[in-house]
Formats: structure tokens, C-alpha cells, sequence
């Protein structure tokens, strides 16, 4: 039996308490049949946390992953990066015909915002919306506009879990802009209640980050939690694409829904990552696009 089956318990409970009728299993079962285009070929829309100020080989890595990806989401300054920072990957983005979002995650540059956070609900708000309204001025300043919104780090995971986290979350980017598109994880209580509120969701998966029997990512602190190997990395990517699943560690099969997938700038390989995620992708006939 898959790990979706068993993972449907934990987001019961939202549905009682915010009243949707939502069953996530549908909507991860929609996401796989939406996944192939009416031409018949599949496609996948690679996004990259960029704007991070991530140096690899004594280079920046933005104008190096940048070619390869179909979305960015940019820190916006809190948790990493700045206005400078910022303000130079929107542009190289925009060169690059790659869609702009927002990279959102709670004040803690010391611990690069993957500490969680204790937050009152609208102390989450006013954090989220501080940093989408920074990120969509400067975009607007070179010409361009955000496309989605993908939270960062312990924001992210707290969001997919705890409803008082990811309601505040969701009402900051309905507020600010009800047409944004949300990057998360699906099943989540994140997407249940971004669904509920009428917001597009595109299903993220990883390519670059192990998977538990469960469905969850293998934490950060584990040695084998993050995969380094390209040949590996695009194993992974082609059988969620292709198959919706992954092998998680212990060799159990994993229902992992994507309409997205992350590549993390400030991994040690990013830049090899991402040119062989994307040639790998192209030769195994799988359009690299954003949502739409």
C-alpha cells in the first residue's frame, strides 16, 4: 500500500474545523491526471530558492541556475538575500523568461530560517505580507510581476502542518493578491486551506531532498538527507513526473503528486543539478513550464 493512503488521517481535522469539503486525495488524483497536456506529453515546472546569496566555486549561483528552471522563488530579505540581492535576480529572471515568486520565511538570518518560529496569527501575517509587498514593488520596478509564492524553511513545514500557521499564511496572500499561485506539498493542510480560499496550488515535490516511508522529507539533519548525485536526482524527478511516486529510504513507494519541483540554490552541486534536471527532463520528452 502507498503512503498516501495513510498520510490522508492527519489533514482530517482541518477539514471539520475550516469547513471545507475538500478531500485532498482527490485533489492530489486531479494534479496526476492534469499532469499531461493535451499534445500527450507530460510537463513539469522546475523551480529554484534562489536570491540567497548562495556562492558556489567562488561564483554566484543565480545567473548559473537560472537558464535551467521554468520558476524562481526569491528570498525577500528576512531569512537571507536583501533588496540588492533581490533586485539583481529578479532581473536575471526576467532575461530568462523565468516566472517570479516569492520566497517568504520567518526573521532569522543567523539560522537561515529553517528554525521554527512562534507566532501569534498575525504577527505571521504581517511578516508574510511585509515580504510579498518588498518582493512585488522591485518586480515591478524592472518590469515584471510575481507568478506564485512558495514559503521557505521552517515557515513551509510549520504551514504544512499547523493551521495556525497556515491559515494566517494563506489570508496574507489572498489579501495581497488572490491570483498568486502556492508552491506546497500535496496533502497538506496548507493546501487544503489555500484550496478553500480559492487560491491555485501547484504540488511540489523535490528533486533534490529524500523522502521518508511516510511521504515526508527525510529532515535536514540526517546524512542522507539530501541527494547529490544528478544521475539520482533525475531518477527521482522522472518517476514523479511519470509515475507520481518515489522510492522513499527503506525502499517503500511513495505517491508524491508534483506539478512543481524544487531544486535548492544553496546545495553544493546546484548548478551541475540543475543543467542535468534539465537536459534529462527534455530528453525523456517532458516540457519544463510553469503554471498557468
Amino acid at each position: 500500500m502507498r503512503a498516501k493512503l495513510c498520510r490522508w488521517g492527519r489533514f482530517q481535522h482541518v477539514a471539520g474545523r475550516y469547513g471545507t469539503s475538500m478531500n485532498p486525495l482527490e485533489a492530489t488524483d486531479q494534479t496526476l491526471r492534469s499532469r499531461i497536456s493535451g499534445s500527450g506529453h507530460p510537463e513539469i515546472d522546475l523551480n529554484a530558492d534562489l536570491g540567497e546569496g548562495s556562492v558556489v566555486r567562488g561564483e554566484a549561483v543565480d545567473a548559473e541556475i537560472l537558464p535551467w528552471v521554468s520558476s524562481v522563488n526569491i528570498a525577500c530579505g528576512l531569512h537571507a538575500g536583501g533588496p540588492l540581492i533581490a533586485a539583481q535576480t529578479i532581473r536575471l529572471a526576467i532575461a530568462q523568461g523565468v516566472a517570479l515568486g516569492a520566497h517568504p520565511g520567518w526573521p532569522d538570518r543567523e539560522g537561515f530560517g529553517r528554525r521554527p518560529e512562534s507566532h501569534p496569527p498575525q504577527e505571521t501575517r504581517a511578516i508574510v505580507a511585509y515580504q510579498l509587498g518588498a518582493l512585488a514593488q522591485l518586480a515591478r520596478e524592472a518590469g515584471g510581476r510575481l507568478h506564485h509564492v512558495k514559503p521557505h524553511g521552517a515557515l513551509y513545514h510549520q504551514a504544512c502542518h499547523d493551521p495556525d500557521y497556515a491559515l494566517p499564511l494563506v489570508e496574507a496572500i489572498v489579501r495581497f493578491d488572490p491570483a498568486l499561485w502556492l508552491y506546497a506539498p500535496d496533502p497538506s493542510v496548507l493546501v487544503t486551506l489555500a484550496r478553500e480560499r480559492g487560491l491555485q496550488v501547484a504540488a511540489e515535490g523535490f528533486a533534490d531532498r529524500r523522502y521518508e516511508g511516510d511521504g515526508t522529507l527525510t529532515p535536514r539533519h540526517h546524512p542522507d538527507a539530501l541527494i547529490h548525485d544528478p544521475r539520482e536526482a533525475l531518477g527521482q524527478v522522472i518517476g514523479i513526473v511519470r509515475d507520481g511516486s518515489v522510492t522513499g529510504r527503506g525502499g517503500i513507494q511513495v505517491t508524491v503528486s508534483a506539478r512543481t519541483l524544487c531544486l535548492h540554490g544553496d546545495g553544493p552541486a546546484a548548478v551541475d543539478l540543475a543543467r542535468s534536471l534539465a537536459a534529462g527532463l527534455r530528453a525523456s520528452g517532458i516540457r519544463i513550464q510553469a503554471p498557468e
